[in-house]
């Protein structure tokens, strides 16, 4: 996934190759990400310049493997393609529900966050300052519980959502990290204006 990636900068393709979220984790996945310069060193700038950085999880998203796909029909295969994906820029200050609607109704089927990882894997200027994206297709369930009949009750959907964007070296990101790309949450029912939806066409296995 990283071999392709050098051959990706600057070009857009709306294909991407993808693994089955069962076998690597986002957790794994994140690290690999990459932005910046290879080898272009910090020392001009007082040990701050870009440079290349590498991706991170939030610190507060010690969970991020339990987000897996919700509502979704994944190709049976380990490796699939993932057609006419598209980053969202439209849905930016729409909420992640606003947008699942929308999406829906043009048979449309949003990114999973693994998705999301090897696009940026595969194609690292899909994340641009103000312009990055949430990957709703993962949602993180709450335990359920068993009824009086036996039958299992599903538990609600936490009220998180995962989201990839670039880092500006505050608070527990710490300055090291400033312009790393970023693996974070956000609200569902919340807007951000520099956070798109993305989502794509098909999944073909």
């Amino acid at each position: 996934m990283t071999v392709a990636a050098d051959g990706a900068e600057g070009h857009r393709s709306d294909t991407l190759l993808a693994l089955d979220p069962g076998l690597v984790p986002a957790s794994a996945l994140a690290p690999l990400m990459r932005r910046g310069e290879k080898g272009s060193a910090a020392r001009n700038t007082g040990g701050k310049g870009s440079g290349e950085k590498e991706g991170f999880v939030v610190e507060d998203m010690t969970d991020v493997d339990d987000f897996a796909p919700v509502g979704l029909e994944l190709p049976g295969s380990p490796v699939y393609l993932v057609t006419g994906i598209d980053r969202g820029d439209e849905f930016e200050n729409d909420s992640p529900a606003e947008a699942l609607e929308a999406l829906t109704a043009r048979e449309r089927t949003p990114l999973l966050l693994t998705e999301g990882l090897y696009w940026v894997l595969q194609q690292p200027a899909v994340l641009e300052r103000n312009h990055c994206f949430m990957t709703i297709g993962s949602r993180k369930r709450k335990p359920g519980r068993t009824l009086k009949d036996g039958s299992e009750k599903p538990g609600p959907l936490d009220s998180r959502t995962p989201a990839l964007w670039i880092s500006n070296g505050t608070g527990r990101d710490g300055a090291a990290r400033k312009d790393a790309p970023k693996l974070g949450w956000c609200w569902w029912n919340n807007r951000h204006t520099w956070l798109g939806i993305a989502s794509a066409a098909d999944r073909v296995g």
